[in-house]
Formats: C-alpha cells, structure tokens, sequence
C-alpha cells in the first residue's frame, strides 16, 4: 500500500481519488475551518484531518509517506 499526504487538501479530492488505487492517506491538512468538516464528511478516516497552518507543523509530526499531495491553487 503506498501511503500518501494531502496537503491543502480542501475537501479531499485527491484522498478521495487515491483511495479508490490502493492507497491510503496518513495526514491531510488545510488551513480554512470549512475545510474540516467537508473532509470529515468525505473521509472515514477523521482523526488524519489536521486543521494548521502548514508552516507551523513540525516536520516530526508529519507521518512516513510515499506521496505528497498538494492541492491548488494553495500549491501551483
């Protein structure tokens, strides 16, 4: 299983899709609280939702990964 990071994630759109392909996402994350919820609804898996801005996650809190995924336009 390859797992992935969906960052600036929104609703998840990348999760959603990944998860279709065997992967599995191990931390998503957005800034915007809206965010959160919609992603929560999307996704069963609500505890790897972190609501945070991006610059103050420390690295050592950002799981193993094999994929990093960022969303647009936060990451053109």
């Amino acid at each position: 299983m390859i797992n992935h990071l969906d960052l600036f994630c929104g609703t998840g759109a990348f999760s959603y899709v990944l998860d279709k392909k065997d992967c599995q996402c191990v931390f998503a994350n957005d800034i915007v609280k809206e965010s959160e919820s919609i992603y929560n609804l999307n996704h069963s898996k609500d505890d790897i939702f972190n609501l945070n801005d991006l610059n103050d996650i420390e690295t050592k809190d950002i799981p193993k990964h094999d994929l990093l995924c960022a969303g647009f336009p936060c990451q053109p």
